[in-house]
């Protein structure tokens, strides 16, 4: 197994059993995708909390792992070959654990390209435009007088809910099965509605196969384990 003193990251957040995966994140909706998925797969880890609000992770020691400076990111001490992988980008470590533990993604080809083009989706478009919504409708983008920008925004945020609407027409899950492409979508989900304050603003309850599909994922064990990971002091 790999010495990960070697890596700059464990001298901020040292690792207690080198020997399993450490997840560097916070529980926001990006974070819990991976906490969501390593508790799905049963893979051994260590949760090491990243204090954004804090700005730890622009510290050279996470800078060194994810030079964007962003959560989450991931330290594998038994990635290909053996040998230790860091990775960053919560899209990209969902492919990553998925295809090191064969779970939660299709082993067809067509289904599992089909899968990623639905985590591709949430990463380039839920994400981004719900993040704008909370930020312009309860963070600092509220006291800007212009509204064109949060209207722009809510608009696209119930158009994003309307695809997924329909995609979850006769199914329970996004691909039928559950999979990476659920995971990486509930958490944001749960986030415009609840931490955002948006369910009103983006017509939540007109929809009846969103609701009942987060309704279904925040009832599994792992998700609501995965949602607390790392814990808040």
């Amino acid at each position: 197994m790999a010495d990960l003193a070697a890596f700059p990251i464990t001298q901020r957040w040292p690792a207690q059993h080198p020997d399993r995966l450490q997840l560097y994140s916070l529980n926001t909706p990006n974070g819990v995708k991976v906490s969501i998925m390593l508790e799905e797969i049963g893979l051994p880890y260590e949760a090491h909390l990243v204090d954004i609000g804090a700005n730890e992770s622009w510290t050279p020691e996470f800078l060194s792992l994810n030079p964007n400076g962003k959560i989450p990111a991931i330290l594998d001490p038994d990635g290909p070959g053996g040998q230790p992988l860091a990775l960053f980008e919560s899209g990209a470590i969902l492919v990553y654990l998925a295809e090191k533990t064969g779970q939660l993604i299709p082993t067809d080809p067509a289904a599992r390209f089909e899968t990623l083009q639905w985590v591709m989706f949430q990463t380039a478009a839920i994400g981004p435009m719900f993040g704008q919504v909370g930020f312009f409708h309860k963070f600092a983008g509220k006291a800007f007088e212009d509204k064109r920008p949060l209207e722009r925004y809510v608009t696209e945020s119930k158009r994003l809910l309307g695809v997924l609407e329909t995609r979850l027409e006769g199914r329970d899950w996004i691909m039928g099965d559950w999979s990476i492409a659920d995971v990486a979508t509930l958490g944001w989900v749960r986030n415009l509605i609840g931490f955002y304050e948006a369910r009103e603003l983006v017509d939540f309850d007109s929809l009846k196969n969103v609701p009942a599909w987060l309704e279904r994922g925040l009832a599994r064990p792992a998700v609501q384990r995965g949602l607390e990971i790392p814990a808040r002091d």
